[in-house]
């Protein structure tokens, strides 16, 4: 099957899908959110596929939700963009290895998404940011949860409260990811360590997955919920409206004056 933003290909039992929106640092728009999850529900059913590894072209894995895009919307409000709760849901349902292999900047669901992974190695170059509060929106896809549960509340409430970009070492200190690698290699070695993954039992292998998705699903089902509603609220607002401005003409979104204007 092909897809219209990512690239598939697949050798002994290991399926790699590259995220294909090189003009755009492989921000997602609704068709990515589509492909992926199609690709990820075709990956969990085919009996030739044990691994997937995720990663993006040309020097970045994703720049997040691609802002020019963002107006699109199918169903209720609460459900944020088009594309986007199907797209967790496939994350949440996916019971085989998930690697990511994280060769350039990784923003917004670019890593959020890396929360769901298995196995996360970033390269050295990386940047990585989770800039919601200064879109006017909240975290997504499950990760008011699984960040502090992965690194802790209080240095989870740092980085979700400023922003702030974390560098390859940053990742690695907190546990965001397994290793660093060189640029050149990170793609190779996170392929090498999957088609490892895919000698051993798969049935072995695919219990293991769900047992250590068990420990945290409903906590993270219950998390995502949240975040919708939260994002519906979220969705529109003022601060959310100046933040989408200042992207487009950018600069800096001015949040005093919205302050200042309500008092």
């Amino acid at each position: 099957m092909s897809y219209d933003t990512i690239l598939v290909s697949q050798h002994d039992g290991v399926m790699t899908l590259t995220i294909n929106r090189p003009a755009r640092k492989n921000a997602f728009n609704i068709q990515q959110y589509n492909d992926i999850s199609a690709a990820l529900r075709a990956a969990k059913d085919d009996v030739s596929v044990q691994v997937v590894v995720l990663t993006g072209c040309e020097g970045a894995f994703s720049a997040g939700q691609d802002l020019t895009d963002a107006t699109a919307r199918q169903g209720p409000a609460e459900a944020g963009p088009a594309g986007f709760p199907g797209y967790v849901e496939a994350l949440f349902d996916f019971d085989k290895p998930l690697l990511a292999a994280v060769n350039g900047v990784a923003v917004g669901v670019g890593v959020t998404t890396l929360f769901h992974c298995d196995v996360v190695y970033v390269a050295e170059s990386a940047r990585l940011r989770l800039p919601f509060a200064s879109l006017g929106i909240v975290a997504e896809a499950a990760s008011s949860y699984l960040l502090p549960a992965l690194i802790g509340h209080q240095k989870a409430a740092e980085i979700l409260y400023t922003g702030r970009w974390l560098t390859s070492a940053d990742a690695l200190e907190f546990g965001m990811c397994a290793k660093v690698l060189p640029d050149d290699k990170v793609l190779a070695e996170t392929q090498a360590l999957a088609a490892e993954i895919a000698l051993q039992a798969p049935s072995a292998v695919r219990e293991t997955k769900r047992l250590l998705m068990a420990i945290r699903q409903d906590g993270a089902r219950a998390a995502h919920e949240r975040e919708l509603a939260a994002l519906g609220r979220c969705f529109g607002s003022p601060e959310n409206m100046e933040a989408v401005m200042a992207f487009m003409q950018k600069r800096k979104p001015d949040f005093v004056k919205l302050r200042q204007a309500k008092n």
